[in-house]
């Protein structure tokens, strides 16, 4: 007979004032989460990674927005549990209590985005959590809507977010954008712009930061001439650096990953922030296009062996959530999609001080993407899927903002930077020889 214990007690390291909560107060969402209403928890609006407490039940619930984990420690007198955002947090209090000797990077676990997470029973052997999901968009809600109708119905979304941002978070002070000029980065600033004249806030506060490394990289022509094409140069700010100052092995330790595509996208988003902090000390609020490509579905599908069009257009949110918590693909140690790759936008500007905001990743504008047709829109084919997003965006925003958006091939941010062969020469081909690094931090 196993005889279980029960959490006797919680640590809890996670910092609520990086929550984003709209329409109640911090309190009043804790007790939703703790009440176990998916609902209810659906209605929370903004991003969150919130953890309630009822006698020995646990609820977590998070948006992709807001990382978080936890690991069990064993004491005496029970078992432990920690929760935080990262996992060298986790590991330093360990050490600070004379536990690190429990601990393995693989021990820990991260709560999955858009699902509540339920820890109960714990102790010898500790019961897997519980997961109730708690956003469950409708696809295919628009099959009878126009380019023209969805683009308005998403960006419209995209462009509510974005000001109610700036009414209730970033209120003061200078705003700036990381800025390759893609579809996502662009919409993001056109509308950022364009929502700060209708709040009757000087644009003067926005620049748009895009990275080159040794000068060279496609980006900074690309930026140049997206902002030239509608009168908007004065905004641009290149961020320059060498090369020999990219450091992938850095990165790892700062976002506690090792999966290649988002450990190299990571080391240039380290590097525009870097350059911004050190040129700009007090600067606070950064806002950016990630989660744009999740969305619309927007990856070579090519390039990923795991990967057809049938599995991508077939799976809800398969981008977002990867293969699905309770499949033989989920990682226990991690979550999936973006909803593990977010680490790669969030860390960097988390321990260089900024207070980052993805509007893309919001559950209210990932609604509408889910809605989309994309099956009858595209009819299977690969070129029909990867042009769709530039023509639903662009018609989005030409409707709300009555600007013209350029439109560009897509690149990896991390391709855009620099020259290929700069690229290949400081960043490892193989998976392994980023995972290998990661496990040498804890050896």
């Amino acid at each position: 007979m196993i005889n279980h214990e029960y959490v006797n007690r919680i640590v809890d390291l996670t910092d609520p004032s990086k929550n984003i909560i709209y329409n109640m107060s911090h309190e009043d969402a804790i007790e939703i989460v703790n009440s176990g209403d998916t609902e209810a928890i659906r209605k929370i609006d903004g991003q969150f990674a919130l953890i309630a407490v009822e006698g020995k039940k646990i609820r977590m619930a998070r948006s992709i927005g807001r990382p978080l984990r936890f690991f069990i420690a064993k004491l005496k007198a029970g078992p432990c549990l920690i929760l935080a955002e990262r996992i060298d947090t986790i590991f330093n209090y360990l050490k600070q209590e004379g536990l690190d000797d429990q601990f393995h990077p693989s021990y820990t676990r991260m709560a999955p985005a858009h699902y509540i997470t339920t820890i109960e029973l714990l102790g010898c052997p500790d019961p897997s959590p519980v997961y109730q999901r708690f956003f469950a968009p409708i696809r295919n809600k628009l099959r009878h809507s126009t380019i023209e109708q969805i683009g308005k119905n998403y960006i419209g979304t995209l462009y509510e977010e974005i000001k109610k941002w700036l009414k209730f978070r970033a209120k003061t002070g200078p705003i700036g954008v990381t800025f390759s000029a893609g579809i996502d980065s662009g919409s993001v600033f056109l509308l950022t712009y364009h929502a700060l004249r209708e709040l009757g806030e000087s644009p003067s506060r926005l620049k748009a930061f895009t990275l080159s490394v040794d000068g060279k990289g496609e980006d900074l022509k690309q930026a140049r001439e997206f902002l030239k094409a509608l009168g908007m140069e004065l905004f641009l700010e290149p961020i320059e650096i060498k090369a020999k100052d990219l450091n992938w092995k850095k990165t790892i330790k700062v976002v506690e990953d090792y999966k290649p595509l988002d450990i190299q996208a990571a080391t240039m988003n380290l590097a525009v922030l870097e350059g911004i902090r050190s040129r700009y000390p007090d600067w606070k609020h950064i806002i950016d296009g990630d989660g744009g490509d999740e969305n619309l579905k927007d990856y070579p599908i090519e390039e990923n062996p795991e990967l057809t069009i049938r599995s991508v257009l077939n799976n809800l949110m398969l981008y977002h959530e990867g293969w699905g918590v309770g499949k033989m693909k989920h990682s226990l140690t991690y979550s999936g999609g973006l909803s593990r790759g977010y680490m790669r936008t969030y860390t960097p500007a988390d321990i260089l001080g900024f207070d980052n905001f993805s509007p893309y990743t919001l559950e209210n504008v990932i609604e509408i993407a889910e809605g989309i047709p994309f099956i009858k829109m595209t009819d299977w084919d690969h070129d029909k899927l990867y042009e769709l997003k530039g023509q639903v965006v662009a018609s989005g925003i030409k409707t709300i903002t009555g600007m013209e958006m350029p439109v560009f091939t897509k690149r990896r941010f991390q391709h855009g930077v620099s020259n290929m062969d700069t690229f290949n020469k400081h960043f490892p081909e193989k998976e392994i020889d980023y995972r290998r690094e990661f496990l040498a931090i804890y050896e």
